[in-house]
């Protein structure tokens, strides 16, 4: 029976024969490797570095064994210096952002973990929820992580930021602010963008805390009514630039920067939220002019306001000397007329944007009265809708703009205006300057009246034009009615163009 026991054994399992190991074919030696890196990128390593690897990892080894300390790091990557790997950081960091590219970078090894917690690389943060719906409140585990993800993040990391914008977050803007606060003495500009929850305290602790912060953006933000007008009084004196959305306290702001809460203020921007109730903000210009002398950008999108009267008593008031963009576009109802554009404008000798997209009631006339002498960009598009308001537009003054501003316009926007077929013609003409321009860069001239003739010599006229746009120009024959954008689609139109037209004129 042992027998039969033994030899079934010996059935169920083959016993090993003795013999010669198979020998495995190599493949030649090669002078390097590759190692895929993404998808766009293969990199090359010489054997000799590979073989170097190799011996790093069995020092790593054998010093874990050990229980020595570990003083060397696996992979290709330790063996560069670490001034290299910083100075691509740098790079990486200045086209991706900080976060996530450095929290990812700090995960391939040691070396590169110490180098992408340098706090330098932290200068300019920006975090975003993106990826959740707005509308969807994160579980109780989620939120707690992602507090004290936010948390350690800014204690441990942000010590020398001086950029930090958030964007999406319904929750924990408060802990967001105090630790800022708390942790960031060099803030200079904070950006809370579509976040909720900005309260009193916490935009206070901000302003108490943060000596360098310049600048502040809370548009599209649902801030506590007395945040923004607390936080001027605390920080208004050294704030430069100031961007907001329409509320209830915009008038009562208006009213803080008329009185002189911010006297360095460089930039002023306010916009219409897309679900706002649009109210009238009232503006004291002239109270506005002597508050905030260093103003050098305006901008008030899809606001509609009114300028107040002016006092008699009150002194003349010296404008905005230092004024360079001045932007009152709207798609809705407009209250802008010439009066008050002199008004705003007044001693503005060095604007170079102007932006009044919308604002119907003013005129190439009242236009060319201001005191504005090489403006560069010249807005005047109208973007309604014909279906609900079709509002009168002049026929004649194109070529009273063009005159005024032939030898500095870089950018010209007629979108949709009412001028005859010839008065454009004769304004484009006096654009061309005799057969040469070579300052004029962007045109749009959508839904007008323009001839091919008048665009054939605009075309061959200007020669540092990249962007034109002839959408539902009526006079333009069919298939160049579209936006041509770079210097080789601007030459095919012109070509095109040319043959048509001298195709019509052999059927005439």
């Amino acid at each position: 029976m042992a027998s039969s026991s033994s030899q079934g054994c010996r059935a169920g399992k083959r016993a090993k024969k003795p013999g010669k190991k198979r020998r495995l074919q190599r493949a030649p030696k090669e002078d390097y490797f590759i190692q895929h890196t993404d998808k766009d990128m293969l990199l090359l390593i010489p054997n000799e570095l590979r073989e170097t690897v190799r011996v790093v990892k069995r020092v790593r080894r054998t010093e874990e064994d050990a229980g020595g300390p570990i003083t060397a790091d696996y992979g290709w990557g330790s063996l560069m210096p670490r001034e290299i790997i910083h100075r691509i950081f740098q790079l990486v960091v200045g086209s991706e952002g900080a976060v996530p590219t450095l929290c990812r970078l700090a995960q391939v090894c040691h070396l590169w973990h110490q180098v992408a917690y340098s706090p330098d690389l932290w200068h300019q943060v920006s975090v975003s929820r993106c990826w959740i719906l707005p509308t969807n409140n994160d579980p109780p585990n989620v939120q707690n992580k992602v507090k004290k993800t936010i948390e350690t993040l800014i204690q441990q990391r942000l010590s020398q930021v001086c950029d930090f914008s958030i964007h999406h977050w319904k929750n924990h803007i408060p802990l967001v602010l105090q630790s800022l606060s708390s942790s960031c003495p060099l803030l200079s500009s904070l950006t809370l963008g579509h976040c909720s929850k900005v309260t009193v305290d916490a935009l206070e602790s901000v302003g108490h805390h943060c000596p360098h912060l310049t600048s502040l953006n809370l548009q599209n933000c649902k801030v506590d009514p007395n945040a923004v007008s607390r936080f001027l009084s605390i920080r208004g004196t050294t704030l430069r630039c100031l961007y907001l959305t329409f509320s209830s306290q915009t008038n009562n702001i208006f009213s803080l920067l008329a009185r002189g809460s911010c006297p360095e203020l460089r930039l002023l921007e306010v916009n219409r939220g897309m679900l706002e109730v649009m109210k009238e903000v009232h503006i004291s210009a002239e109270a506005l002019q002597a508050s905030c002398p260093k103003l050098e950008v305006m901008r008030l999108l899809n606001v509609i306001f009114s300028l107040k009267s002016k006092m008699s008593s009150s002194p003349e008031s010296p404008g905005f000397s230092h004024l360079r963009e001045l932007c009152l576009a709207t798609t809705s109802f407009s209250l802008i007329s010439d009066s008050m554009c002199k008004r705003l404008l007044r001693g503005c000798a060095r604007l170079r944007v102007l932006d009044l997209r919308g604002c119907y009631t003013v005129t190439p006339e009242g236009i060319c009265d201001l005191p504005c002498t090489d403006l560069e960009c010249l807005y005047l598009g109208m973007y309604y809708n014909e279906d609900t308001f079709r509002p009168i537009l002049p026929h004649t003054g194109c070529c009273l703009l063009i005159k005024r501003w032939r030898h500095s316009l870089q950018e010209l926007d007629l979108t949709g205006l009412n001028f005859s077929d010839c008065e454009l013609s004769e304004a484009l003409g006096i654009l061309c300057g005799g057969g040469t321009n070579d300052t004029l860069q962007s045109l749009s001239l959508t839904g007008t009246k323009v001839t091919a003739a008048a665009v054939r010599d605009l075309l061959s006229s200007c020669r540092a034009l990249t962007y034109l746009d002839l959408t539902s120009c009526r006079n333009v024959p069919r298939g160049l009615k579209c936006a041509y954008r770079g210097v080789e689609n601007i030459r095919q139109c012109l070509q095109t163009l040319s043959s048509r037209m001298v195709e019509e004129e052999s059927r005439a």
